[in-house]
């Protein structure tokens, strides 16, 4: 019988000999290839999806979110809320409570106490944790005995489900990772690489940047499970490699983020080895429409926000307009041919997860005729025979920016000559995604700054709650000037309807509440014409035939039923 050291040698030959784009297959090793590679397994300390990813295998957090962005417990039995009491009344505390049994990969029992070192951690202002937002108005952590934990925030906090819920916010072993808080945190390298968990896996070997291996946890809470005795994450390559791997020649069991051509990946696909599988969350490519004049002449004041209204947009705030520029674009035909399995066309800004959702906005279909018909109505002619209709003496022409992309440019490309088709002509510009996403205060060329018509890009909630990310359009959120072209409100939006819807989430604590006034807010912003949303973009990635269970999630890991699954 061969020994462990003999099958790690085996597996790191393995690995070599594909030049680290792939790696066999075998009945009792699940195979999983991340083209970026992890250079550490503390997700406090997360570079990106990456780290979180490899780490989820072996660290979990109290509750996580299903493929639905439905909430559901882990290593606790029920989830708290004011109902069952476990949300306190005044919405400043939530109290979980362990489940029984729930033991570390060492068989020492999980606790309290490991809980609340695992916020302290993160909070040590020494620390460098990269996921401290999680943790926002938390006032305390406190063990109230060794299987309940209390967390106290310093204001009501009606969604109080951050800390300790998803992959972002694991537990950590106390016993493990107590001399590794604040400043030391960086340089504890044997924590950062082999984290002890309550997870299904256990970390064999480590190698940055490159692969780590696991064996299964003799200690996992569930009987039977995992399935795999070992699992390989191998990191580097690239997206075409990966997919190839699993779809083509079988030699991989699961490939994350393909971001490749639809045509390309189909044809992988149709090999009949995998199966492409999309995980949809909240992110919407959109058309933005600047609500204030961009107009060069105007210097100082050009893109600037007034609050008695002199300065707005010459035309895109008649309806109208509006209106028919959103109608003449084909959603689907973008969604198909640009983005395959990972876009589906929409009209919603907030698409997720489905509680979320408004059912009001669609289906949007492409009617060039009815867009035609829509400015004719509203007197918005091409008086000069021109080929371009005028409002109000202003010549319907756009400046339409976006990030380099070859998506985005032929997206880009489609829209333009859909708009010609209904009389409005428009300017295409695109600008390095690293300018265009800075943060350069003198740079004309900003997303913030928006100093043209139109812009275009991808956006979306960073979790299944909407309240942070739908405050974005709140009206002292306008980017101005005053805050150095840093606020949210990138459209220049002013509606007070709006902001007291949100001043009402604000104190709502119930789901379906919370949902109600997520649909208003949502329903609000594209029935007005702040955004015109054009693709729900997903997560792609790809699993072999043999393996069964896969649940593909956009909410929380990809990986987050491994333990789950099985080869047949």
């Amino acid at each position: 019988m061969k020994t462990k050291l003999t099958l790690l040698l085996i597996a790191v030959m393995v690995l070599s000999s594909f030049g680290g784009a792939a790696i066999a297959q075998s009945e009792d090793t699940v195979n999983i290839l991340f083209w970026q590679a992890a250079s550490h397994l503390n997700p406090y300390l997360g570079n990106g999806t990456k780290e979180f990813e490899a780490a989820a295998l072996v660290l979990e957090p109290l509750a996580r979110y299903d493929p639905d962005g439905i909430m559901v417990p882990w290593l606790v039995d029920e989830i708290p809320t004011v109902a069952n009491g476990g949300v306190s009344e005044d919405l400043t505390s939530i109290t979980w409570t362990l489940s029984d049994g729930v033991t570390w990969s060492d068989g020492s029992p999980l606790t309290a106490h490991d809980v609340v070192f695992s916020g302290e951690f993160c909070m040590d202002s020494d620390t460098g944790c990269t996921v401290l937002d999680q943790f926002a108005n938390v006032e305390s952590i406190e063990a109230v005995d060794d299987g309940t934990v209390r967390i106290n925030f310093d204001v009501a906090k009606p969604f109080p489900y951050g800390p300790f819920v998803g992959y972002l916010t694991p537990i950590i072993q106390k016993a493990q990772f107590e001399d590794c808080i604040g400043a030391a945190a960086l340089g504890c390298n044997e924590q950062n690489f082999a984290p002890i968990g309550t997870g299904p896996f256990v970390v064999e070997d480590f190698r940055t940047n490159d692969v780590v291996t696991y064996t299964a946890n003799p200690n996992y809470r569930v009987e039977g499970q995992p399935a795999f005795s070992r699992a390989v994450f191998k990191g580097g390559g690239d997206a075409e490699s990966a997919a190839r791997a699993v779809l083509e020649t079988g030699e991989a069991d699961y490939a994350w983020n393909l971001q490749i051509s639809p045509a390309v990946l189909n044809a992988m696909e149709a090999a009949g080895q995998g199966t492409v599988i999309v995980g949809f969350s909240t992110n919407v490519e959109r058309l933005l429409l600047n609500h204030t004049n961009p107009d060069p002449a105007l210097g100082e004041n050009r893109s600037v926000w007034m609050a008695d209204g002199s300065n707005g947009h010459p035309f895109l705030q008649v309806d109208a307009v509006w209106m028919a520029m959103s109608k003449a674009i084909d959603r689907d035909l973008i969604a198909s041919q640009l983005y395959g399995a990972g876009g589906v066309g929409t009209c919603n800004i907030l698409p997720g997860p489905p509680i979320y959702a408004s059912p009001n906005n669609g289906p949007c279909p492409q009617d060039i005729d009815a867009a035609n018909a829509m400015l004719d109505e509203a007197g918005v002619m091409d008086s000069d025979g021109d080929g371009i209709r005028e409002y109000m003496g202003t010549p319907l022409k756009v400046s339409y920016q976006t990030s380099t992309n070859a998506v985005r440019q032929n997206t880009q490309a489609l829209i333009k000559q859909w708009w010609s088709e209904i009389g409005i002509e428009t300017e295409l510009r695109n600008i390095d995604a690293a300018v265009f996403f800075g943060g350069d205060i003198a740079s004309p060329d900003t997303y913030s700054k928006f100093y043209t018509d139109i812009e275009m890009y991808t956006n979306g909630a960073s979790g299944t709650d909407p309240e942070t990310y739908m405050s974005g359009w709140r009206s002292d959120q306008i980017t101005h000037p005053d805050n150095s072209w840093n606020g949210n409100n990138v459209v220049r939006w002013y509606n007070e309807d709006y902001d007291a819807l949100l001043d009402q989430m604000a104190v709502t604590a119930v789901l379906e509440e919370r949902a109600s006034l997520a649909i208003q807010m949502n329903d609000m912003l594209v029935q007005t014409g702040a955004i015109i949303p054009l693709v729900y973009r997903g997560s792609v990635s790809a699993h072999h035939n043999s393996v069964h269970g896969v649940a593909m999630n956009a909410w929380d890991s990809e990986l987050w039923n491994i333990a789950d699954w099985t080869r047949m």
